[in-house]
C-alpha cells in the first residue's frame, strides 16, 4: 500500500458559531493534495454549526438527544441517538467548551461532512475526502477510541467478502470499517487535551472517490442485525406496554423465540402449564367481534348507556390493529387434587402465578427483540367465547390476549418509583 502519513492540523483558532471551518483548516494546514482525507472532530464541527447550548442540565440534554435508552447503571447512560449511534450520554460533551455550556453532536454528521468537503474541494485539483469523528466506548473493551460519525468522499466500509487471502482462502465476513480506522489513526495525533481538532491523512488516495458516497451512517448496524439491543441490567425495564404499532409484520421466528423464553418460567410440580395460541387473520375478526358482543351485553346489564359502552369497547380496538395477536392459555393438567377448599384454592393460585410469570417472560422476550406488546385481560371475562372461536380444548383456560407489533414510535422513559413505598421489612 505504500506510505501512510497522518499530520495534525495545528494552529486552529477557537471555533464559534458561524466560523468558516474550511477556510480555517486551509489557513492552518496549507495546501491540500488530491487523495487527502481531512479528519475533523465532531465537536469543532458542532461549534461551527451552533450546536452549543446553555441553561440546560447535561441529563436533560442527553434525554433530549436520545431516542432509546440501551443500558443504564448509576450515572452512566448508554443511549441511541437520532443518528442511530449508540453512545454514552448521546455524545453530549462538557469538555473543551466554555464553562456552563454543552456541545451536542451535529444534527446530520454526513451532511456536515459533505458540506465541509464541498468547501475544501474548491482548493484542490482532484478529489479529497472528509471524515467527522467522535469518541466512543466499545462493548467488552476498556477505554475509548474515535469512530467516524460522518464521512464524504470515500467508502466507509470496504467489503472484501468473496475475495481470497494470501493462502487462497475465501473471505466470507471481512469488511474493514475504513472510516473508523482512519478516525482511530488520527486520534493519535489530535489527542484529547492538545486543542488540535483536525488532521490530514495522506496515502489513501486509492480509497478516495469523486462521489460523496453513502456516508458514515452506513456503518450503523440496523436493529435486525443487533444481537445485543438491550443491556443485561435493563432487560426487565425494556418491557413497556405499547398500544400503537407500525404496519411491519412480526416474524414467526420472533414469536416462537418469545414462547421459548416463556417456557423457562417457574411452574408447580415440574409441569409446563403454558400454551400460546397465535390467532390467524382469518380468525381474528370473528373472534374479536364475538368478544365485543359479549362485552356489550355485560355492560348493558350493568346499566351503562350506549355512549359509555362504545367508549369501553373501543379500548379493545388495539387487538384489531396489532400485526399479531396471541392468546396465552393455562393448562393445569398437572395440578394436585385436594379434598378441602383451602388447599385447592392455593393449588389454583400456584398455577395462576406460574401463568403470570410465563406471560411476563413472553412480553420481556418480545421487548428484547424490539417488538412491542400489550396484555389485555379480555378472554378472562369470556373464556367460552375464546374456546369456541379458537377451537380450544376444554382444559385450556384463556388468560387474556397479547397485542403484538413493532412500536409506531419509541416508548417514553419510565418514571422512577420510590421502591421503599412497596417494601415491608418484617
Amino acid at each position: 500500500m505504500g506510505r501512510l502519513q497522518v499530520v495534525a492540523v495545528e494552529g486552529l483558532p477557537e471555533i464559534h458559531s458561524g466560523h468558516d471551518l474550511a477556510a480555517e483548516i486551509v489557513a492552518a494546514h496549507g495546501d491540500l493534495l488530491p487523495g487527502d482525507v481531512v479528519v475533523v472532530s465532531s465537536k469543532v464541527v458542532a461549534k461551527a454549526e451552533g450546536r452549543v447550548i446553555r441553561g440546560r442540565s447535561r441529563e436533560q440534554a442527553v434525554d433530549d438527544e436520545s431516542v432509546r435508552v440501551v443500558a443504564e447503571r448509576g450515572d452512566l447512560k448508554i443511549v441511541q441517538t437520532r443518528h442511530g449511534l449508540v453512545l454514552a450520554a448521546a455524545g453530549v460533551d462538557a469538555s473543551n467548551t466554555e464553562h456552563g455550556s454543552l456541545v451536542l453532536l451535529p444534527l446530520d454528521p454526513d451532511r456536515s461532512a459533505r458540506s465541509l468537503r464541498a468547501a475544501l474541494q474548491d482548493t484542490v485539483d482532484g478529489p479529497i475526502a472528509v471524515v467527522i469523528t467522535d469518541t466512543a466506548g466499545r462493548p467488552w473493551r476498556l477505554g475509548q477510541t474515535d469512530i467516524a460519525i460522518g464521512a464524504a468522499g470515500l467508502m466507509p466500509l470496504l467489503d472484501l467478502r468473496g475475495t481470497h487471502d494470501t493462502h487462497d482462502n475465501a473471505l466470507s465476513a471481512t469488511m474493514p470499517a475504513v472510516a473508523d480506522e482512519i478516525a482511530g489513526a488520527c486520534e493519535l495525533v489530535m489527542g484529547k487535551t492538545s486543542g488540535t481538532p483536525a488532521a490530514v491523512v495522506r496515502g489513501l488516495q486509492h480509497l478516495v472517490q469523486r462521489a460523496d458516497g453513502p456516508g458514515a451512517s452506513s456503518l450503523v448496524r440496523g436493529p435486525d442485525d443487533d444481537l445485543f439491543p438491550v443491556g443485561s441490567f435493563d432487560v426487565v425495564r425494556s418491557r413497556r406496554t405499547v398500544r400503537t404499532f407500525s404496519d411491519r409484520d412480526v416474524p414467526r421466528a420472533v414469536l416462537e423465540s418469545a414462547v421459548g423464553d416463556a417456557l423457562t418460567a417457574p411452574a408447580p410440580h415440574h409441569t409446563t402449564p403454558w400454551r400460546f395460541v397465535i390467532v390467524s387473520d382469518s380468525t381474528r375478526e370473528r373472534f374479536l367481534d364475538a368478544m365485543a358482543d359479549r362485552w356489550r351485553a355485560d355492560l348493558h346489564a350493568d346499566g351503562l348507556d350506549s355512549g359509555a359502552i362504545d367508549e369501553h369497547v373501543g379500548r379493545g380496538d388495539l387487538l384489531r390493529r396489532a400485526p399479531s395477536l396471541v392468546v396465552p392459555c393455562l393448562v393445569a393438567d398437572g395440578a394436585h387434587g385436594y379434598p378441602d377448599g383451602r388447599r385447592a384454592t392455593a393449588e389454583q393460585s400456584m398455577f395462576h402465578l406460574a401463568m403470570g410469570a410465563g406471560i411476563e417472560n413472553f412480553l420481556i422476550s418480545l421487548a428484547v427483540h424490539g417488538v412491542g406488546s400489550a396484555w389485555v385481560s379480555s378472554t378472562l371475562f369470556c373464556p367460552e367465547v375464546a374456546r369456541d372461536h379458537l377451537a380450544l380444548p376444554d382444559d385450556w383456560q384463556p388468560m387474556g390476549c397479547v397485542a403484538i407489533g413493532y412500536p409506531a414510535s419509541p416508548a417514553g422513559r419510565r418514571t422512577p418509583r420510590d421502591v421503599g413505598a412497596y417494601i415491608l421489612d418484617a
